[in-house]
C-alpha cells in the first residue's frame, strides 16, 4: 500500500502535482490494515494531509464491495465526479461506481404527471417550471435534479415533483420501471464503489432496522468522511418527527388524487382542506418564528393542546374518508398509509413522560417540526455495526479534543475501535497568525455587534476584503452585515441572499468581498489562495444553554455523575470552532489571520482546551501586528 504513496508511486506518476506527505502515506496503511483485518478505524486527519486519496486507494485496492459516505450532497458530487475518477485512473482501477442520493434528490415521474394534470392553483412561475421539467425529462438520463439546468435549486416545484420515503408508491407506482430512484438502486446494487451521504445513509439504516428492505447495499467496507457530523445525525433519524411540510403534503396528495382519480368522492377535498387549515393554525399556536424550544412544555399549554387536538382530529377525518376509497387509486392509497403513521407519530410525540429522549419543536416562519430525539446513540450504532461485520472507518480533520478522541467515540460506542492522530502538514507557525483582540465587546450586550464591527474595519480594509466573518447566530450575522454595508465600500457579501454556491462563486470572483455568514460556511468550504486570507470568528460557538437537546443531554449527563459542562458543552463548541477555523489555511501556500473576537478564550480556565485544540499558530492580542502581518509579502 505504501509504494502508491511513494516519491516514485502509482499516484505521483499519473497524477501532476502530487507529492508525497508522511501523514498521508500512514493514514493510507491504517486504513488498508483495518480493511484486511475487518475492524473498525477512527482516525483524525488534519487539514491538508489528503484523507480522500488516503482512504480511497486502499479501498479501491481492497477488490471489496465499499460504500463511502459524505458529509452533504455538494462532497458527495466532489467525491464521485474529481477524487474517485483521478485515484481509480491512477491505479488502473476497473470496478463500478455509482452515485446513489435520497429520493428526493431525483425526479419522480409518477408525481410530476399527477401535478400536470392535476393543475389547480399553482402559481404562474410553478406552472412554468413544470412545462421545463417536462421537457427535461426527454433529455435526463438518471433525473438528478442538481444538474437540471433550467429550474432554480429551491424552486417550490421541487417538493411537488419528487418523492419522499413517505409518499412514494414503491412497487405500486404506474412507472416504477421507469423510476430513476429504482434505476440508480439497481446500478448500486451492481456496483463496487457506492458514494453516499450521511443525511441518506442514517435514513437507510432506520428504514431497514424497521423490516423494509432500502436504497442503500450492503457492503464488505463502509467509510465516513467528516464523521464528526454522524452522532447529531444518527440521533435525528432514530428518533421520531411530524413536521407541517409531511402534513401538507399530504393534504395536497388527497386532493390531487380526488381531482385526478377519484372524482366522486368530495368529501376528500374537504378533509384535505381541513388538514391544511389546522396545520396552518396550529403554526400560528406557536408564536415567532426561528425558535426551538421544549415540546414538553409547549403541550402544557392550553391554546397549543386545542390547536393539536384539532390537527388529530382532521388526521383522523383523512383516514377515516380516504379509508372508504381504498384500492381505486395508488395515489391515496399511499396518502392512506402515510396519515395512519403521522396519526401514531403524533401519539408518540404526545407521550413526553418517557426518559432517555429530548422532546422538542422548531419553527420557522411557515413550517414546524415536533420532535422526540434519544440522548444516546451509542448502543444502537454499535448494534448495528456487530451486525455488519466488516471494516468501518471514521474520519475528518475534527474529531479529538486537546488531542483525545473519546468524546467522538463514546458517543457512538466505537471503544473497541484503532485510533489514530495525524497532524496536519501546514506550517502554521510562518502560514498563519492569531489574533484575540483587546477591548472586544461583552457577547450579548447591546450595542456589541455596532462596536465589534468597527474595531474589525480596519483590519477588513488592511486586507482589501478577501475576509470571511462566520457568526454564531442569524441575529449577529444580520447585525454585523448591516454595519459593515453601512460604514464600508467593500461588497458585502450576506449568507441567505443566495444559494451557498452562488456566494462563493460571487466571493472569489469579486476579489475583495466580505462574507458574512453562519453555521453552513463553518465547514465544507474550500477557498484556496489570496482570495480568503482573513476568518473573524465571532465568539466561541456554544450551543445556546435554552437548546432543548442540548438542556436534556446535559441532564442525563449530570444524573449518571458527569460533569456536564466538560463532557458535553465545551467538546462541542471545540469540535465547532476546528471547523471555523479550518476555513483558513487550506494549502501549503496560503497565508493569513484568524481573529477569534471572545475574550473568554484568553480569560477563562477553558480557553487552554480551545488554544490546546488549534493549530500551533503565533497569538497576539494586538490587531495593529495583526494588520502588518496581513501587509507583509511572504518570503519565496
Amino acid at each position: 500500500m505504501a509504494d502508491d504513496f511513494a516519491s516514485d508511486g502509482q499516484l505521483a506518476q499519473a497524477i501532476s502535482g502530487f507529492k508525497p506527505r508522511e501523514a498521508q502515506r500512514q493514514m493510507a496503511q491504517a486504513v488498508s490494515a483495518a480493511i484486511t483485518g475487518s475492524h473498525s478505524l477512527v482516525v483524525e486527519a488534519g487539514t491538508g494531509t489528503g484523507k480522500t486519496y488516503a482512504y480511497l486507494a486502499p479501498a479501491l485496492r481492497a477488490d471489496k464491495k465499499v460504500i463511502i459516505s459524505t458529509g452533504s450532497k455538494a462532497l458527495q458530487d466532489q467525491l464521485f465526479s474529481r477524487d474517485l475518477p483521478t485515484i481509480a485512473r491512477a491505479l488502473g482501477y476497473t470496478g463500478r461506481q455509482a452515485l446513489l442520493k435520497g429520493r428526493s434528490n431525483y425526479l419522480c415521474l409518477e408525481r410530476l404527471e399527477q401535478q400536470v394534470l392535476a393543475g389547480g392553483d399553482l402559481p404562474v412561475q410553478t406552472l412554468s417550471d413544470l412545462m421545463i421539467l417536462r421537457q427535461w425529462v426527454s433529455e435526463t438520463e438518471d433525473g438528478d435534479t442538481s444538474t437540471c439546468r433550467g429550474v432554480a435549486e429551491d424552486a417550490p416545484v421541487w417538493p411537488l415533483v419528487t418523492s419522499t420515503n413517505d409518499n412514494c408508491l414503491g412497487a405500486d407506482c404506474p412507472r416504477y420501471k421507469e423510476c430513476y430512484v429504482v434505476k440508480a438502486r439497481k446500478k448500486a446494487m451492481d456496483a463496487d464503489i457506492v458514494v453516499v451521504n450521511h443525511h441518506l445513509f442514517m435514513a437507510d439504516m432506520v428504514v431497514k432496522d424497521s423490516g423494509f428492505a432500502e436504497l442503500i447495499p450492503d457492503a464488505d467496507v463502509t467509510i465516513f468522511d467528516e464523521a464528526h457530523q454522524i452522532p447529531d445525525i444518527a440521533s435525528q433519524y432514530f428518533g421520531q418527527s411530524l413536521s407541517s411540510r409531511q402534513l401538507l403534503d399530504v393534504a395536497k396528495d388527497i386532493a390531487i388524487a380526488y381531482r385526478t382519480e377519484v372524482k366522486d368522492t368530495q368529501q376528500l377535498m374537504k378533509c384535505a382542506d381541513r388538514l391544511t387549515q389546522s396545520t396552518l393554525d396550529f403554526r400560528l399556536q406557536l408564536g415567532e418564528p426561528g425558535f426551538r424550544g421544549n415540546l414538553r412544555d409547549l403541550l402544557a399549554d392550553g391554546a397549543v393542546q386545542r390547536a393539536l387536538l384539532l390537527l388529530d382530529d382532521s388526521l383522523e377525518l383523512c383516514y377515516d374518508v380516504a379509508k372508504l376509497s381504498l384500492g381505486r387509486s395508488a395515489l391515496l392509497d399511499a396518502a392512506f398509509e402515510r396519515v395512519t403513521l403521522y396519526r401514531a407519530r403524533l401519539k408518540r410525540l404526545k407521550e413526553t413522560s418517557q426518559t432517555g429522549y429530548s422532546y422538542w419543536y422548531e419553527c420557522t416562519s411557515r413550517n414546524f417540526t415536533l420532535a422526540l430525539t434519544p440522548l444516546s446513540v451509542a448502543d444502537k450504532f454499535t448494534e448495528v455495526i456487530k451486525e455488519k461485520k466488516g471494516c468501518w472507518v471514521f474520519t475528518s480533520a475534527t474529531l479529538s479534543v486537546n488531542d483525545d478522541l473519546h468524546h467522538f467515540t463514546d458517543r457512538l460506542g466505537l471503544n473497541d475501535a484503532q485510533t489514530l492522530l495525524l497532524p496536519s502538514p501546514f506550517d502554521y507557525a510562518h502560514q498563519a497568525l492569531l489574533c484575540v483582540p483587546r477591548g472586544l465587546p461583552e457577547p450579548g450586550k447591546p450595542g456589541a455587534g455596532r462596536k465589534l464591527a468597527s474595531m474589525l474595519r480596519p483590519l477588513i480594509e488592511a486586507n482589501n476584503g478577501r475576509c470571511f466573518v462566520l457568526c454564531t447566530s442569524h441575529a449577529m450575522m444580520r447585525d454585523l452585515a448591516e454595519q459593515f454595508r453601512a460604514t464600508m465600500t467593500l461588497p458585502v457579501l450576506l449568507q441567505g441572499e443566495t444559494s451557498k454556491a452562488q456566494l462563493l462563486e460571487q466571493f472569489i470572483s469579486a476579489g475583495n468581498a466580505l462574507l458574512v455568514a453562519t453555521s453552513s460556511f463553518w465547514e465544507g468550504v474550500d477557498v484556496r489562495g489570496d482570495a480568503l486570507s482573513l476568518v473573524i470568528i465571532d465568539k466561541l460557538p456554544f450551543t445556546s444553554p435554552d437548546d432543548p437537546l442540548l438542556k436534556a443531554r446535559m441532564e442525563d449527563c449530570r444524573l449518571r455523575g458527569g460533569e456536564p459542562f466538560d463532557e458535553v458543552q465545551l467538546p462541542e463548541a471545540v469540535i465547532t470552532l476546528k471547523q471555523g477555523v479550518g476555513r483558513l489555511i487550506r494549502d501549503t501556500s496560503d497565508r493569513g489571520v484568524l481573529v477569534i473576537c471572545d475574550p473568554r478564550l484568553v480569560m477563562r480556565p477553558y480557553g487552554e482546551i480551545f488554544l490546546g485544540s488549534l493549530p500551533d499558530a503565533p497569538r497576539t492580542r494586538d490587531i495593529e501586528r495583526a494588520a502588518a502581518f496581513l501587509r507583509q509579502q511572504p518570503a519565496e
